[in-house]
């Protein structure tokens, strides 16, 4: 059999399959729509959902960053020259609470986002800044929550830290442990341990030197390792 005729073949073969298959969609022309319809409705509900996810994403991100371009505005300082005074804020406290009002209305309009999430952290930063603990706990709480490993990481270490800080040491302890088990690319064992070391210098002072110890040995040349060496080796005395 030559090459055209072969071929001849071929596409009579295609011809056929087809007419058959276009007959067949004739045939069943209801069956296949009631099918096809909602399936083309749902993919198409799917990316109209994907387009204006990434552009409320978008939104939020340059909402939180406005957030951030807030609070790393400078504060007013002694001999600060009058022109970067003139702009700086008046306090700490001050700036937090400008901050703050932008990262609360992120955190409100696009908290499914992942910056939205991040602005609901650092709202509770700012809430501690501001001295308002009870706001600072729920939004860190909500951060615990947020799903995201790394970013519920640091909502845990900055709960430890509020609990330490009002004498909630039991609870503090507990969150600790749970970074220390579970690290984080956000926070590392090391840093947990050192925070809890630090919590332990005053009432467990035994239990502070066997973590600065155990951080010295497994991070011999990293910064927690130096700082945990500094820790064991007490306050330098005068004239060293």
């Amino acid at each position: 059999m030559d090459t055209q005729t072969r071929h001849a073949l071929k596409q009579d073969s295609f011809v056929t399959a087809t007419s058959s298959s276009i007959g067949w969609l004739q045939g069943h022309r209801s069956s296949v729509l009631k099918v096809a319809v909602p399936a083309v409705l749902a993919i198409v509900a799917i990316l109209a959902g994907v387009i204006v996810y990434n552009q409320r994403s978008e939104t939020a991100l340059i909402a939180l960053g406005k957030g951030l371009t807030i609070y790393s505005s400078p504060v007013r300082q002694p001999g600060m020259p009058e022109q970067m005074a003139k702009d700086a804020y008046a306090s700490y406290p001050e700036r937090a609470k400008a901050a703050n009002q932008q990262f609360m209305d992120t955190a409100n309009k696009y908290g499914w986002t992942l910056s939205g999430k991040n602005a609901e952290y650092f709202a509770g930063v700012t809430f501690m800044e501001m001295a308002q603990t009870g706001e600072a706990e729920k939004a860190f709480r909500k951060t615990v929550d947020s799903g995201d490993a790394n970013l519920s990481s640091l909502g845990k270490l900055a709960l430890a830290g509020l609990y330490s800080q009002n004498k909630r040491d039991t609870e503090a302890i507990d969150l600790y442990k749970q970074l220390i088990a579970k690290p984080t690319a956000a926070v590392p064992a090391a840093t947990a341990q050192l925070q809890l070391a630090a919590m332990y210098e005053t009432t467990r002072p035994d239990e502070a030197k066997k973590l600065y110890a155990e951080i010295k040995d497994k991070d011999k040349t990293g910064p927690a390792g130096q700082i945990a060496a500094a820790k064991l080796a007490g306050p330098a005395k005068p004239g060293q």
